[in-house]
């Protein structure tokens, strides 16, 4: 494979309002990427956040879409994938995180370990991804550091080693400490650039960094710095790989604090890009041969355009601008003339791209999430990204029968993208089209799209069902002893597959019951 420039890719996650966007828009400046950051909570201000393309995010001044974004910084090229930061939409944040090989953590120092975060956090885990975190927030009041690191490893049982450390918080935020190169990193607002002072050089004190921080603070630091030595985790390399140790990072990426310091570390840290497994085995980024797999589909990006785009994480090879490649699951021939890369809403041609690298293919409804390519005759598929249950269902149909053919091409692709899921029940000639989702808002951003991008408005009727369990192996619907309790409805996925709808864990434990040579599982599968 022909050598390209050391490609990481990492995934932002956080709890709502912790300040990822800011952060994405921070390293995109840092990166050359944009020249202004966008303000999201400034609704006053014509500027938007730059990863937040879709109107309705705009509107909200949340993320609801992944977005994926490149970046060139100190010869690396840098692939952002910024990620739903609202529960609702935790299964898309759960695919985006396949394509990845690391994950940035952000946590909000006055907060400190919230909902979301523990979730998507728990996901990390599941996949034994690096995790390295920044406690953002700095210049406001916030939980003392030792009193977060104790959170992380409480909380979330992770360990973690402070790679720099705060000077004072709130308005008496002065700054970071960088530990490894006994360095201070003063700011002050309004100013651009870094003031870098060394603090402790052959043992002796900086007294102009004391002079700077004050007799008080000085003495502060050299206190909590002294203690992290002696009682703090020492940094260990094959710990972080391991996601067993999570590298600690304090700034404020609103004020710049700390953020340029944090991706150096972070690029030099992180891991490249990782094998994947496939039914063959694992699949090294240094196979000869192209491979990749679509984790993620996304209509109308372009509401000029209609377009849809599905996403696709380069695992081996090198991709070229026209190259023919096998689309493993139909086993046709499909030649990718238009790839693409992203930076939010601007989308530059792909001549070439390395593992590691997401670019975006036209997709006219030939791709689904998990689709395998492959270059040549290879015949292996990636590990399949499976659908969780959802836990809120509703009947739909369009207001308009008149708009049939949009309705139901809506349905298809917001579907297929994994915006939501869809049931039929099981009545042939009599078919109920059912939703389900996670979030209730995933549910107005649904109603939404399908007003705004298909022209169709929708009727929503909840049902009283909290679980989704897929029926494991061979049984047909007739052969479920279900009839008696009257909690459940038995209904197929888009696929064709048996699942059955429960009221709740009370009806689940019943339908076990009474089949006890069933198995009912939370997950989609092949």
């Amino acid at each position: 494979m022909a050598t390209a420039r050391p490609r990481k890719t990492f995934a932002i996650i956080s709890h709502p309002d912790a300040g990822k966007t800011t952060l994405t828009e921070k390293l995109l400046y840092f990166g050359g990427a944009i020249h202004t950051a966008g303000m999201v909570k400034s609704r006053k201000s014509k500027l938007q956040a730059t990863s937040d393309w879709m109107e309705i995010e705009k509107q909200r001044g949340i993320s609801v879409t992944s977005s994926v974004m490149q970046f060139s910084y100190n010869g690396y090229a840098v692939n952002i994938l910024d990620t739903p930061g609202h529960q609702d939409f935790s299964e898309d944040t759960y695919r985006t995180l396949t394509a990845a090989d690391s994950a940035v953590m952000l946590i909000d120092a006055a907060k400190g370990v919230e909902p979301q975060t523990i979730k998507l956090f728990e996901v990390c885990r599941m996949r034994k991804i690096p995790i390295f975190t920044f406690i953002n927030k700095m210049d406001r009041e916030s939980k003392d550091p030792l009193a977060l690191l104790e959170e992380l490893e409480e909380v979330l049982g992770i360990r973690s080693c402070p790679m720099n450390w705060p000077i004072g918080s709130g308005i008496d935020f002065k700054g970071v400490y960088d530990r490894e190169r006994q360095q201070v990193e003063l700011f002050k607002h309004g100013e651009k650039g870094r003031h870098i002072f060394p603090v402790f050089q052959e043992g002796k004190s900086n007294e102009k960094v004391k002079e700077l921080l004050g007799e008080e603070r000085y003495m502060k630091l050299k206190e909590d710095i002294e203690l992290l030595d002696i009682a703090g985790d020492p940094f260990d390399r094959e710990k972080i790989d391991n996601g067993l140790l999570t590298p600690v990072f304090f700034g404020s990426a609103l004020t710049n604090f700390g953020v340029e310091s944090f991706l150096e570390y972070f690029l030099r840290l992180a891991p490249g890009p990782a094998p994947r497994m496939s039914d063959k085995g694992l699949i090294s980024p240094e196979h000869n041969k192209f491979s990749g797999f679509v984790f993620k589909i996304q209509a109308n990006m372009n509401p000029a355009h209609r377009d849809r785009i599905a996403f696709l994480r380069i695992v081996s090879g090198k991709f070229i601008r026209g190259m023919t490649v096998q689309h493993v699951r139909t086993g046709k021939r499909i030649k990718l003339s238009q790839p693409q890369q992203f930076l939010a809403q601007e989308r530059n041609i792909v001549e070439e791209a390395y593992p590691g690298d997401i670019i975006g293919l036209f997709d006219p409804g030939t791709f689904g999430i998990g689709d395998t390519l492959v270059e040549g005759n290879q015949t292996f598929s990636f590990a399949d990204i499976p659908h969780f249950s959802p836990e809120i269902f509703a009947k739909v149909r369009a207001k308009d029968t008149m708009k049939y053919k949009q309705f139901h091409k809506g349905m298809q692709q917001l579907t297929e993208e994994g915006a939501v899921q869809y049931f039929t029940t099981a009545a042939p000639g009599a078919e109920t089209l059912i939703l389900g989702v996670v979030g209730q808002l995933q549910l107005e951003v649904f109603e939404y799209r399908m007003r705004n991008e298909y022209g169709v408005d929708v009727e929503l009727q909840p049902l009283g069902f909290t679980l989704a369990r897929w029926v494991k192996g061979n049984k047909k619907e007739h052969e479920l002893n279900l009839i008696q309790y009257g909690g459940s409805l038995v209904v197929r996925d888009r696929e064709g597959r048996l699942v059955v709808l429960l009221e709740n864990e009370f009806a689940e434990r019943w339908a076990k019951e009474k089949n006890p040579d069933v198995e009912f599982v939370s997950t989609s599968y092949e």
